[in-house]
């Protein structure tokens, strides 16, 4: 049984930091890119970070470049998505998903809130 579950979210005032962790069962999680995406209230989702299979490469949105980081530790099938900086705008239900050419999971989301 596949599984994705995310966890780490939570309310956080503004310029605090919180921790993904988002830890995959049930495939191969070396084989998949990994990424992040996230959605607020009335927006469509958006992409926020994507790592390669092996780490090797990273992308992401313009909006978080240089306040989060991914990464990945394939031992423990785990994921991460650092979160730095944080504003208000950042608060939205957070996704990971586990994506091949022709495979595709998704984890339940976790709610992250910035505020004062």
């Amino acid at each position: 049984q596949v599984q994705l579950v995310e966890s780490g979210g939570g309310l956080v005032q503004p310029g605090g930091s919180l921790r993904l962790s988002c830890v995959a069962s049930g495939f191969i999680f070396s084989s998949y890119a990994m990424p992040w995406y996230r959605q607020a209230p009335g927006k469509e989702r958006e992409l926020v970070a994507a790592i390669s299979s092996v780490g090797g490469i990273t992308n992401y949105g313009d909006s978080v470049k240089g306040r989060f980081t991914i990464s990945r530790d394939n031992a423990k099938n785990t994921v991460y998505l650092q979160m730095n900086s944080l504003k208000p705008e950042d608060t939205a239900v957070y996704y990971c998903r586990a994506k091949r050419t022709y495979t595709d999971y998704w984890g339940q989301g976790t709610q992250v809130t910035v505020s004062s």
